[in-house]
């Protein structure tokens, strides 16, 4: 019998981030900390000016979607140095609440158990940030909650590492309903000035080191298996599906090349439209759609392919839509016959339309 090969070592988290370029804070999360900031007094006009945000003081609780993650650093920063508060990003993660993780905090309340909400969140905190990735590990009967980041060395970093988990260990609570005794909390960052080890251990309750080489919390493994309070299970398959969704089309955002994102969005017009051909878009660009093909390829991808992924994120999008009906959806995507759509729908997701639809409801 032959030996199996190793298995290939799993990917350090931080490899699941995309480029600094890229990196971004949706701004339903970056709310929390800007509630925050002028909860406590401070002038948000100010503020942005000193972290160079002007969005933030034209409109300040109208968020971009987006807001870059060095910006967002730079906010918490700036608000600590000017509330001379060593707590702010302990304050911004108490606060946090299901709201902050409004790209996926949904998923993690249909969770079952501690153990699947932890999971969950490792899964898909990049739809709410790229400030960081977790990961979850049991050694000798304890769980540990690591969370890495590669921003640790900008004025801020204390902040926001304190921030995110802070907000972690609340909104578990809130997720459980009932406090979470931790064993350990160790910071990657050092405390400014005067604040030391025993000050946070008082303030929090446990055991707290800084300077360690991660940062992480420790607790007993078996409340992995603790239920979450008033989880409704029946909801989760529905809502990681459209949370999957979501972080595909992020994915891509990050790694696809520019023209291949272009083309997304022109498909999806010409559906609107009608009908979305390769014909159709070479001639938008001034290319021969043998020219296209070729771009496309270089890429990795087909227009056949561009096609199928359009409409079936397209059709989860309309379906969630009650005003429109099957007939309707098949329009908008392109489809000539209802029949035609209720075939490919069924090969996308395993069941036809009418059924998927009820099951979001």
């Amino acid at each position: 019998m032959l030996d199996r090969p190793p298995a290939a070592p799993e990917p350090h988290p931080l490899q699941r981030l995309p480029s600094a370029a890229q990196a971004r804070v949706v701004g339903a999360y970056a709310r929390t900390a800007v509630e925050t900031a002028q909860s406590l007094g401070l002038d948000l006009a100010d503020l942005a000016r000193a972290c160079d945000w002007p969005a933030l003081a034209q409109q300040p609780l109208q968020l971009p979607e987006a807001v870059p993650v060095d910006r967002y650093i730079a906010f918490l920063h700036e608000a600590a140095r000017q509330l001379g508060h060593r707590r702010f990003g302990l304050e911004v993660g108490r606060r946090m609440q299901l709201s902050t993780f409004a790209s996926y905090g949904l998923v993690l309340c249909a969770c079952p158990d501690v153990r699947s909400a932890l999971l969950q969140t490792q899964r898909f905190e990049g739809l709410a940030h790229d400030l960081g990735r977790s990961e979850l590990s049991v050694e000798g009967g304890m769980a540990v909650y690591r969370w890495h980041s590669p921003w640790l060395d900008r004025p801020g970093a204390d902040q926001l590492v304190e921030s995110v988990m802070m907000g972690i260990y609340s909104f578990g609570h809130w997720l459980v309903g009932r406090q979470l005794p931790l064993s350990h909390l160790r910071f990657a960052h050092v405390p400014a000035e005067a604040e030391t080890a025993a000050w946070y251990s008082q303030l929090l309750g446990v055991p707290v080191e800084f300077g360690a080489a991660v940062t992480e919390a420790r607790f007993p493994a078996a409340l992995l298996d603790l239920p979450l309070a008033n989880a409704d299970a029946s909801m989760f398959p529905a809502l990681a599906q459209a949370a999957e969704a979501r972080l595909s089309a992020r994915l891509r955002e990050t790694q696809e090349p520019a023209l291949v994102q272009a083309l997304r969005q022109d498909i999806a017009a010409q559906l609107m439209q009608g009908r979305a051909t390769l014909a159709l878009l070479a001639e938008s660009r001034q290319l021969s759609a043998r020219s296209l093909q070729r771009r496309l390829a270089e890429s990795g991808h087909s227009f056949s392919q561009l096609l199928d992924e359009v409409r079936k994120e397209l059709a989860q999008r309309y379906l969630r839509q009650p005003e429109l009906s099957l007939t309707d959806v098949a329009f908008l995507l392109g489809f000539s016959e209802q029949s035609n759509f209720n075939h490919a729908f069924k090969l996308w997701f395993g069941a036809s339309p009418a059924a998927w639809r009820a099951r979001q409801r």
